[in-house]
């Protein structure tokens, strides 16, 4: 195997697919990243959870294919002249690395032990912006739970009904929902993706307009941006029923600046963030078309007033002050309506017009 290609080829492809490499396995290969140079050069790391194969621009001299071990092959990389790379290798897998008067040799393995990215039987496949898959997974990944008790819960729920693409993350405290419309008609489906595959998927994806073709099959899923793929397995279990958990009454209605309350909150948050063995709610209260942020410790205290817009009862209500804030940095809407059900209820954050996305935060008992 011989080819040659850019340094910054080869460190964009080589940041991909190490997103897919196991830092640690009692497999060696795993721990590699299989490159095959044929008609075209590309490269793939799986670490049997995740697989992701990528193409890149590059002068084939030789075909063949190996596996080098992935740290070694990017710290090299990295640290090259920006200059042109030859990459060659042997019979007996030694792999030579040059750029100008640089010049490596490392074992490599054979390509023979590596697991193939497995073939999607796909039950639905549709193309969707990929600026705005990332949003939506920005926009709610933060909500995926932890509890290894609750595995369902450590991924987002996909899911098309209506003509609608939806993405609901719940951590038992709080729920995130994104939605967005899909023109083409496809099978209803609802799947689980695991957080790990989304938030590698975000670290790569460009927020551009260029589509993302995803396909799904009963336990596999594919992203596909014809540049790269991933390939990832599916969560099994069933997932909350989201839409029976978010409330649709409410004693109290909020407009207010999305800019306005997160750094409110987040002044608040500076009080309760010294105080390292105990968990300190913020307290909000609304009345009078003013609302009150206060936070009381044994660091301090802290009051914020905010001017808004509401409707119905005037309420106090405890939060966790992390909870709003990581809702509201997902939110692009210069302002957001905000829901209280009641002081021991949730509330539930939503666009002024339309059903773009919906964030529900349980409260803390004051």
């Amino acid at each position: 195997m011989k080819f040659r290609s850019s340094k910054e080829n080869l460190i964009e492809t080589i940041n991909i697919v190490q997103k897919a490499v196991s830092a640690k396995s009692t497999l060696p290969i795993l721990e590699g990243i299989l490159i095959e140079a044929e008609e075209n050069l590309k490269m793939t790391g799986n670490d049997l959870e995740i697989g992701i194969e990528s193409y890149i621009d590059a002068e084939i001299i030789e075909k063949g294919s190996l596996v080098i071990n992935s740290k070694i092959f990017g710290d090299i990389i990295r640290r090259l002249p920006d200059s042109e790379v030859t990459i060659e290798s042997n019979e007996k897998n030694i792999v030579t690395i040059e750029c100008e008067n640089s010049h490596f040799e490392i074992k490599g393995m054979s390509s023979e032990g590596f697991p193939t990215i497995p073939e999607i039987k796909a039950e639905n496949s549709f193309s969707i912006s990929q600026k705005v898959l990332r949003d939506m997974i920005r926009q709610t990944i933060f909500a995926i739970g932890t509890d290894e008790y609750r595995p369902v819960l450590m991924g987002s729920l996909m899911e098309y009904k209506n003509n609608e693409l939806n993405l609901i993350s719940i951590d038992g405290n709080r729920i995130a929902l994104r939605t967005h419309p899909v023109e083409k008609e496809i099978n209803e489906f609802s799947i689980v993706i695991p957080g790990k595959t989304l938030n590698e998927i975000v670290k790569i994806l460009p927020p551009e307009d260029d589509e993302i073709k995803i396909c799904n099959s009963q336990n596999q899923i594919m992203f596909d941006t014809g540049k790269f793929k991933v390939v990832s397995r599916l969560i099994e279990g069933e997932f909350l029923n989201y839409r029976y958990i978010m409330p649709e009454d409410y004693e109290t209605k909020v407009t207010i600046s999305t800019k306005d309350l997160l750094s409110s909150i987040e002044r608040a948050y500076l009080i309760i963030m010294e105080e390292k063995e105990k968990r300190y709610p913020i307290r909000i209260n609304v009345a009078n078309d003013k609302m009150i942020i206060m936070s009381n410790t044994e660091t301090g205290s802290v009051r914020e007033e905010l001017s808004i817009e509401m409707s119905g009862k005037k309420i106090e209500i405890g939060f966790n002050p992390r909870y709003f804030i990581e809702a509201l940095k997902a939110i692009d809407d210069e302002a957001v309506v905000i829901y209280f059900t009641s002081n021991l209820g949730p509330c539930t954050i939503k666009p002024i017009e339309g059903n773009s996305f919906a964030h529900m935060i349980l409260p803390i008992r004051l």
